[in-house]
């Protein structure tokens, strides 16, 4: 391969002192097709394959290779297919003559073809995400696991989060509704993934079919809420890395708190220190950029919204009302009614008709059983008649 400088010179030659190609291949002892190649390229292009190289033997396998790899993206890593065992196989099952490095070589090439790629995401404002977490605390003496609503704003990185004992329905309207009042507006758009609180079913084209407790949610708020791809969770990657971020700087050292509410009330401590901070290679603070997610926010509706879960039950003859595998007592004048049981985070109401008929504080162990000081001195009462 002649040097840049022998390009360069040749090119000076022809365009800038206006001599002949001939007169260049004569003068430089050139062929006229390499000085023409010279005129074309201003400098040395390497060696350019006009086709691809015939694969004789293992073209007709191509295929086979493309059908073994498609089906191992089905199957747990550590079961799919080295580009030896693919050699193997076609040695054995096809007959395949040919060497170990074509083979290798294919595969490596188809591989990095069918990798997923992505590119930077741009986050508008207003719009944002959300996800659970999990980690473990001691709370009042116990050591407790703790599912964590966690609530990012991409747009700023403005967080809020906030403890539950469980991943309940009541605990994921209850982080929306505490989300929406420490941010003091609702969010444009919210980024979920499938969880089974919000969607009751994922139908054949693609949609979601809702839950009545999310649909209820989103009705008086107003938001657009998303949905992930089943298994990315790239999709919304910002909120996954708050979880690991919150878990790792918040939560560690295992925290210690009294109670969820002492808890909660340190996590959003947290969440307000951070505001005024710089995340990422942002030079203003992620409060500073929370004004621009505020200022295209919805406003809070004036009638509050009630984080419950709620279901239908019936009084049994012992005057109790099941609720999550606990027994709650109601007043015995109710007995054999139907109800209404609103599960709270920490309280559990029960309703006949328009009236409440009984609260307990919610207990979220099984078999346990709840009653009202009025049902245990009616109890008394019966065994020391």
């Amino acid at each position: 391969m002649f040097a840049v400088e022998i390009y360069a010179a040749v090119r000076r030659f022809v365009f800038v002192e206006g001599k002949s190609r001939r007169e260049a291949a004569r003068v430089f002892g050139l062929s006229r097709d390499t000085i023409a190649k010279m005129c074309r390229y201003s400098a040395p292009p390497g060696y350019v394959r006009s086709k691809e190289p015939e694969k004789p033997k293992l073209g007709p396998l191509l295929p086979v290779i493309d059908a073994i790899l498609e089906a191992d993206k089905t199957v747990p890593p550590k079961q799919r297919h080295t580009a030896k065992r693919i050699f193997e196989r076609l040695r054995i099952e096809h007959g395949f003559s040919g060497g170990y490095t074509v083979v290798k070589d294919y595969v490596r090439l188809a591989r990095t073809k069918s990798r997923e790629v992505f590119v930077p995401l741009i986050h508008p404002p207003g719009h944002a995400q959300v996800d659970f977490g999990e980690s473990i605390g001691v709370i009042g003496g116990v050591w407790t696991k703790l599912h964590v609503f966690c609530f990012d704003l991409p747009h700023s990185d403005a967080c809020f989060l906030k403890a539950y004992p469980a991943e309940t329905t009541e605990a994921f309207l209850d982080g929306h509704v505490a989300a929406f009042t420490f941010f003091g507006g609702v969010p444009v758009s919210i980024l979920y993934d499938n969880l089974k609180i919000a969607v009751a079913r994922i139908l054949g084209d693609g949609k979601r079919q809702r839950t009545r407790a999310f649909t209820e949610l989103v009705s008086h708020y107003l938001f657009q809420e998303r949905f992930g791809r089943p298994g990315k969770g790239n999709d919304k990657g910002k909120v996954e890395g708050l979880v690991k971020h919150s878990r790792a700087n918040f939560l560690t050292p295992v925290p210690h708190a009294p109670s969820f509410e002492a808890l909660n009330a340190a996590l959003e401590e947290r969440c307000c220190a951070r505001q005024k901070e710089c995340a990422g290679r942002h030079e203003q603070t992620v409060g500073e950029r929370l004004v621009a997610d505020q200022a295209v926010m919805r406003p809070l509706p004036e009638a509050p919204f009630e984080p419950c879960d709620k279901r239908p039950a019936k009084v049994s003859s012992t005057a109790l009302v099941r609720y999550r595998m606990n027994d709650y007592s109601v007043p015995t004048a109710y007995g054999f009614r139907d109800v209404l049981v609103k599960g709270f985070v920490d309280e559990v109401a029960i309703i006949c008709g328009a009236d409440e008929i009984a609260r307990h504080r919610r207990i979220y162990d099984r078999g346990q059983f709840v009653f009202c000081r009025a049902t245990i001195r009616m109890r008394i009462q019966r065994q020391s008649g």
